[in-house]
């Protein structure tokens, strides 16, 4: 261990207040309405005070992090299952860090904006907000793994709260939905798996390893495997992160999935859960099998190419706003995984950041539909209109995140989505080509949600519709705020991802069969300066 086990108290404090929150006792079935929402109040608040204790002990834990230290901080290391090389091993890079970050800041919005999701649902809310306050810790877990087997894990367990959390309290088909969800994390689960035990057996057979098998990263990293074995290595994690991300023709799962959940369930899926993907991608496909990442990268940016387009064109006929918001994700998701395969520092910070921004924008996006949704009692879009008129406020955070989903200048989604153009360009000029299309497809589906709903003659049903309360501008606002401040200013969070980024593409590029295009820190920075961003 390098110190205090920072990363593991980090986890432990959800962990310990979901134990909190499902020993709070339940009232008899004919207790006064008074005491029943006293006791659901107090189910909330608990929830609510463990997210913000995870956020300040995060901040603190990130002031320690020094930038221009060694790659991994923050480590712990202990011998889990020694007679298999399973360790608990947890460790941050700079990747790592701001997608946790993430994590714990989008949680107290969600609990905020979920305080009367469980309420109209068919069990108690103390089991809802139980079962969120496990999936904050199994998501900081799988963030900040560095034993492979300690990642699968994580990986597979943070399923079973969000499956719950869908099928026993979304909406509409909503056990379809999370059995299908389900299914298909378990199929691309069961993918990594056979190739995480075929990683541990060929590391095995290995010099580096000592001829003893492990499932340390630090070790896998430096393993010497055939291009045969690499390849359908690759393809074994590839396909569960492709799955997770969701990238085309992968996604089916998502549209159901994002229209069933709650708002705050969703935005748990979208804005972290499906990050674990692309993180995915980096880490482990990446570093642990650079050849055939190299030999798949055709394909896969074809791939997203296709996803950015597709996502994007189904998003526009949609009638559904969740639905929609969904299909856009698809799109970006796009662009992400476009920026990581493009093997240039612009395209990969850029990717990084994305993530990082849709996490915000799509998180902002998704509780105010929710609210739109509450308040009128209909997801269709058709079913709005002159919203704006009658709930300015309302409308105007909704279009506030509605631009940062079409990427406007001055807004978070700009500067990462230029640096994934702008990196992905010095080597894959078709592709990016290609992709810039989907800026301008974004802006149809985008503008035009925004005129059907808060546009126009007022509809009769949204007449009295009420503008934001107070809880709810507290659990948004914060959102909006941090979309518009890291579009004019990203460069802390581009000093903590560089010194990563530069790490992982010296892995790669050390097998690249093409001359790298590794453009420094600096040219990140200049990149996004020269279109009126400041760094």
């Amino acid at each position: 261990m390098n110190g205090f086990p920072w990363l593991t108290v980090a986890g432990a404090i959800p962990l310990v207040g979901a134990v909190l929150v499902a020993l709070v006792p339940s009232l008899p079935a004919d207790s006064a309405p008074g005491d029943v929402e006293a006791r659901s109040r107090l189910v909330k608040v608990l929830a609510l005070a463990v997210t913000l204790i995870t956020l300040v002990w995060v901040i603190v834990m990130a002031t320690r992090f020094n930038t221009s230290g060694p790659t991994f901080q923050l480590t712990e290391q202990y011998s889990w299952i020694p007679q298999f090389g399973v360790h608990y091993a947890l460790g941050v890079d700079g990747i790592a860090l701001v997608l946790i970050g993430m994590t714990v800041v989008l949680m107290p919005m969600v609990v905020l904006a979920s305080w009367h999701d469980a309420d109209n649902a068919r069990r108690s809310p103390k089991s809802y907000f139980a079962m969120m306050l496990v999936l904050e810790t199994m998501m900081i877990g799988v963030f900040s793994a560095t034993d492979v087997f300690l990642f699968y894990v994580f990986f597979e367990a943070m399923l079973i709260p969000m499956y719950f959390m869908i099928g026993s309290f979304g909406v509409g088909p909503r056990q379809y939905a999370a059995v299908k969800f389900l299914l298909y994390s378990l199929l691309g689960g069961l993918l990594m798996l056979v190739a995480v035990i075929a990683l541990y057996v060929y590391a095995g057979e290995s010099a580096a390893t000592g001829h003893h098998g492990t499932f340390l990263f630090s070790t896998l990293v430096h393993v010497t495997l055939s291009p045969l074995v690499q390849k359908w290595l690759f393809l074994g994690f590839f396909i569960a992160f492709a799955i997770k991300a969701p990238l085309w023709p992968f996604h089916t799962w998502l549209p159901d999935a994002t229209f069933s959940a709650q708002p705050g369930a969703a935005v748990l899926m979208l804005g972290v859960m499906d990050k674990v993907g692309t993180f995915g991608m980096i880490r482990y496909c990446l570093e642990l099998f650079p050849t055939a990442a190299h030999y798949f990268t055709p394909l896969i940016l074809v791939l997203a190419v296709i996803s950015i387009l597709y996502g994007a064109i189904v998003a526009i006929g949609q009638t559904s706003m969740k639905r929609l918001i969904g299909y856009t994700s698809v799109s970006h998701f796009g662009f992400i995984v476009l920026g990581i395969f493009a093997f240039t520092s612009q395209g990969q910070v850029g990717a990084i950041l994305y993530m990082v921004n849709h996490g915000f924008a799509t998180g902002a996006l998704f509780l105010l539909a929710g609210f739109l949704i509450v308040r009128r009692g209909s997801d269709r879009i058709a079913d709005y209109g002159g919203v704006q008129t009658v709930a300015p406020v309302l409308a105007g955070l909704f279009l506030v995140s509605l631009l940062a989903m079409l990427s406007l200048p001055g807004l978070s989604t700009f500067v990462s989505e230029f640096l994934v153009l702008v990196g992905t360009f010095t080597r894959y000029k078709v592709a990016a080509s290609f992709a810039t299309a989907g800026i301008i497809l974004a802006a149809i589906y985008a503008l035009w949600l925004y005129q059907r709903i808060a546009t126009g003659p007022v509809a009769e049903p949204v007449a009295k519709m009420p503008d934001l309360r107070f809880r709810e501008l507290v659990a948004v606002f914060p959102l909006v705020a941090l979309i518009i401040a890291m579009g004019v200013y990203p460069k802390p969070v581009l000093d903590v991802i560089n010194p990563a980024v530069q790490s992982t593409l010296s892995q790669v590029h050390s097998t690249d069969p093409v001359p790298a295009h590794p453009a420094p820190a600096q040219a990140v920075t200049a990149s996004a300066a020269q279109k009126g961003t400041q760094p």
